[in-house]
């Protein structure tokens, strides 16, 4: 069984901070060879990819969070834990985030809101 769970969201004040948190699992040690990504979904747009981090380490970031998101992850047995440090939020930055594996399984989404 694959699991994509992700946590962390919720309500944040502009200037803000939050971390988003996501536990990829499955039977067999599979997630470990996955790039791993965090996307967004803000409501009447098209969902976009906000950071990425591949098997080796490396990573990626949409050009309207590059100095203030921070993509890692943490490759256990079965499972590969994945996070999302957001600094310096903007409101701009309120969508529903989706933790994603291989560019094919999803997690649910978690809401992240940045307002006064």
């Amino acid at each position: 069984q694959v699991q994509l769970v992700e946590s962390g969201g919720g309500l944040v004040q502009p200037g803000g901070s939050l971390r988003l948190s996501c536990a990829a699992s499955a039977t067999r040690s599979i997630f470990s060879i996955y790039a791993m990504g965090w996307y967004r979904q803000a409501p009447g747009k098209q969902r976009e990819l906000v950071a990425a981090v591949g098997s080796d380490g490396n990573t990626n970031y949409a050009d309207s969070v590059k100095g203030r998101f921070t993509i890692s992850r943490v490759n256990a047995k079965n499972t590969v834990y994945l996070y999302l440090q957001m600094n310096s939020l903007k409101p701009e930055d309120t969508a529903i985030y989706y933790c994603n594996a291989n560019s094919i399984l999803w997690g649910q989404g978690t809401q992240v809101t940045v307002s006064s």
